[in-house]
């Protein structure tokens, strides 16, 4: 994949200083997806910085760990390597279970999770995959025990990840180290996409 270089220009001083704050703080490269977040905050980034923070850390029936889950699931539907690094070690790392999230990835169906995120999981994917759903599909996550407004949560984490999957494709973020991706994984569940 050819990747788009202007990820690694045009900053202003500032974001620069804070790319080497990361970099020799966490003795990781910058990730792609936070470069892209700064690129043009005024055009993109602070917008989706926002939304996607509100979809995964603002008020939810679904854990944090849920929704991070969620995102390395529709990422893996997207076969977005990039996203499915990230979001699996933070979801890997929420959960303090790394084996449940690869069990999910590999398998929805025959994986240790509670039916209602089965069920949401499985729309995720439809929704992805077709990009709509029919009733018979809601009716299942309904039926499954999940609330309306859990739909909504998870369809708002459904909506940023289609979206960020897309541009990480786009721009060839470049895949990280396992320790890159787990540096990341401990400054998402800190302090979140702000």
């Amino acid at each position: 994949m050819m990747r788009l270089d202007i990820l690694n220009r045009g900053y202003r001083s500032r974001i620069r200083l804070l790319f080497t704050l990361i970099r020799v703080f966490s003795r990781q490269p910058v990730p792609d997806a936070a470069k892209l977040v700064f690129y043009r905050p005024d055009f993109y980034g602070a917008r989706a910085k926002a939304f996607t923070h509100e979809a995964m850390r603002g008020p939810s029936a679904w854990s944090v760990a849920d929704r991070e889950l969620m995102a390395a699931f529709v990422s893996k539907v997207n076969d977005s390597a990039f996203c499915v690094g990230a979001h699996s070690a933070t979801a890997g790392q929420a959960y303090r279970d790394a084996a449940k999230v690869r069990a999910v990835l590999a398998d929805v169906e025959s994986a240790p999770i509670e039916d209602g995120l089965r069920a949401t999981l499985r729309m995720l994917g439809e929704l992805t995959r077709e990009g709509t759903v029919n009733v018979e599909d809601m009716r299942e996550v309904l039926s499954a025990g999940v609330t309306r407004q859990q739909v909504e949560d998870a369809l708002a984490v459904c909506a940023a990840f289609n979206t960020t999957d897309r541009l990480a494709d786009a721009f060839g973020f470049e895949l990280l180290s396992p320790a890159g991706f787990e540096a990341g994984a401990e400054y998402l569940l800190e302090r979140g996409y702000r």
